[in-house]
């Protein structure tokens, strides 16, 4: 008997499992690759939305959290995963800038705002308008992160990769049964494999399918994180991951040439020199429509839990979320309404 069974290790698994080891419960990760969101993923923590120049839900509380998060998992893992970068938001027009300006005078963003307009000097970039620069933004390595953070579950035999079949999980009134392993409590954090899970298939997991290039581009030399139309992500060795698309209808992680084409014509709109695409990823974001998590405990089944829907901000969102859900669990303290998965209960389950 453990204290816990963990569906899936992107952002949200490793968030909670990370909460269940901080307060000494024991448990078992069952995973398999199937859901990519979290490894492709840019991994960028970015509290404003910079199409409409609006502070993103709960930024500032999850920020608070997600910094000390990685920074303690870094000492853990002994590994470099959040690289601090600044987000440049590339102006075109005059426009453009007054309303940069008209948003930095809004109290929830003036402490993310600058209110220095940044001059272009990179050649390889056409930016006659200059940027606006967010502060506090960084990247986390994702990918980096879950591997070496599923070697470290591997480690103390708390990690089994498999697919996770429905039909051999027993709920019991005060506990459940998967196959050898019996547990007081499961966690789903499977992102948009949720579709598949006939206990939490009714929540309104809608899913986005994404698209990023990486490309090396040995000309371009720039530091900072440029939005235009796209996203230029600086990794290391003169490679810019490229993103990203949103596409509602296709559910599968099978980049496909229209995407592939999609992020070249608006790269070529602003970028001025040549680079080499190295590759070519999808992965579906686990979105619902109303932009909020999907965090609680099934209707019916006390012992039955879900942590998904962080959309494309995953790496701000699941170090609050894992804690909100385990509180909820472990010491009966209420879901936040905008998150819980009872917002939805009377409208969609037993539909």
């Amino acid at each position: 008997m453990v204290d816990y069974i963990v569906v899936g290790l992107g952002l949200a698994g490793i968030s909670f499992c990370e909460q269940l080891e901080k307060n000494g419960k024991t448990f078992r990760v069952i995973s398999d690759d199937s859901q990519t969101s979290s490894v492709v993923a840019g991994g960028m923590y970015n509290p404003v939305i910079l199409k409409r120049f609006t502070l993103a839900w709960n930024a500032k509380d999850q920020l608070e959290k997600a910094m000390p998060f990685y920074n303690l998992l870094e000492e853990k893992l002994k590994i470099k995963v959040d690289t601090k970068v600044a987000v440049q938001r590339r102006f075109a027009s005059i426009e453009e800038q007054n309303m940069w300006f008209e948003a930095s005078d809004k109290p929830k963003l003036n402490s993310f705002l600058s209110t220095n307009i940044i001059k272009n000097i990179n050649k390889a970039i056409d930016a006659d308008f200059g940027y606006g620069e967010v502060l506090g933004t960084g990247r986390i390595d994702t990918e980096k992160l879950i591997v070496t953070y599923t070697n470290y579950l591997l480690s103390k035999e708390a990690f089994k990769k498999e697919t996770f079949a429905f039909d051999d999980l027993k709920v019991e009134d005060d506990c459940v049964v998967y196959k050898e392993l019996k547990a007081r409590h499961i966690v789903f954090a499977t992102g948009y494999g949720l579709k598949e899970n006939p206990y939490f298939s009714y929540l309104p997991l809608n899913g986005t399918k994404g698209e990023l290039l990486t490309i090396k581009a040995p000309n371009l030399k720039e530091e900072n994180v440029i939005k235009s139309s796209v996203f230029i992500i600086p990794l290391s060795d003169n490679l810019y991951r490229i993103g990203a698309t949103y596409k509602w209808k296709d559910k599968t992680n099978v980049p496909t040439q229209e995407s592939k084409e999609e992020l070249i014509n608006k790269l070529k709109s602003f970028l001025n020199c040549d680079y080499e695409i190295v590759s070519h990823v999808a992965g579906i974001r686990p979105t619902v429509a109303d932009r909020r998590p999907l965090v609680g405990t099934h209707p019916l089944h006390s012992r039955l839990h879900v942590l998904n829907g962080f959309g494309s901000r995953g790496v701000m969102i699941a170090p609050t979320a894992s804690e909100t859900l385990f509180n909820a669990i472990e010491n009966d303290e209420p879901v936040d309404s905008e998150m819980d998965i009872a917002r939805f209960t009377k409208k969609y389950f037993n539909k």
